[in-house]
């Protein structure tokens, strides 16, 4: 009787085939992919490589863009705040330049402007998520402090550095304003404004009452021009936030056609690869005993 001595190795090499997709296929289902081995396959998994560095950069500027708009956001209500402030401050300057203002009358008026400058010093030195907004780049200490020998009472301790912050492959944006540009403007100083109010109220004098005012009104039209290069990067940020939110949806559904796979799909690959391992061993039960026995038996 002719024996075939390679059948035993065959039908071995067939339940290990057999089994592996078995393990395939489960790992399939447990993981919702179908690639979970470079070996899986090669090309998908280099893809997915190129895949996870882009989902990391467009996550980072996702963070940047939140908290930079956060930032902005923060720093834009404080100037609008300031603007009503100062809106304030011009309407109490020509209260007290109309000439009928008695003594008294123009010592309390000089007492709320006066008023207005502490709380316009304290909005400048706001501090959001551990930084102070309006000192430059110079974030870590309130950038004015009291100083009486300075024409407005207050000196500057910040620079005139801004901070720019990575939202886009090659693109950045400039996160701030320092307060030397805002509040104490060399040519246009808030604080400078409001002292100077504060000083012709007490004297009395209309002239100088009227001439501070106007100093005040055009501070605050500075106010404004800063307010509106914030609205323009908290535009930027928000088109910039929703174009991330369309590269995070667009990355997410590259990798599932990468390397994931259905539920449904993983199931019938599962049941075909249980049916496929256990018709391999019952294939080995059937046939290795008789053909062992065979091989055994047969003269030398």
């Amino acid at each position: 009787m002719q024996v075939n001595s390679n059948i035993v190795p065959d039908i071995l090499a067939a339940i290990n085939q057999s089994q592996t997709a078995l393990n395939t296929a489960t790992e399939q289902l447990a993981t919702g992919k179908s690639v979970n081995a470079p070996s899986d396959n090669p090309t998908a998994s280099a893809q997915m490589v190129q895949n996870i560095i882009e989902t990391g950069d467009v996550d980072q500027y996702t963070q940047n863009v939140s908290s930079v708009l956060s930032t902005v956001q923060t720093a834009s209500s404080i100037l609008s705040s300031v603007s009503s402030s100062l809106a304030q401050a011009v309407s109490l300057g020509t209260e007290g330049a109309n000439g009928t203002a008695s003594t008294a009358d123009l010592q309390s008026l000089a007492t709320q402007v006066q008023g207005i400058l502490t709380s316009v010093v304290s909005q400048a030195n706001t501090s959001f998520a551990g930084s102070y907004l309006f000192g430059g780049t110079a974030s870590s200490a309130p950038p004015y402090t009291a100083d009486s020998m300075s024409a407005s009472g207050y000196t500057y301790n910040g620079n005139d550095d801004t901070n720019s912050v990575a939202i886009g492959d090659d693109r950045t944006i400039q996160a701030n304003v320092p307060g030397s540009q805002i509040f104490s403007n060399s040519g246009n100083s808030v604080l400078g404004a409001l002292s100077s109010l504060v000083t012709a109220l007490q004297s009395g004098n209309a002239s100088s009452i009227s001439t501070a005012t106007a100093a005040v009104s055009s501070a605050a039209s500075l106010i404004s021009q800063q307010q509106a290069f914030y609205g323009n990067a908290e535009d930027q940020l928000n088109a910039q936030e929703t174009n991330l939110q369309q590269d995070t949806v667009t990355l997410a559904s590259q990798a599932t056609n990468l390397i994931g796979i259905s539920t449904a799909t993983a199931a019938t690959n599962l049941t075909q690869a249980e049916t496929d391992n256990s018709a391999a061993l019952a294939a080995a039960a059937k046939v290795m005993p008789d053909t062992l026995l065979n091989y055994l038996s047969t003269p030398s």
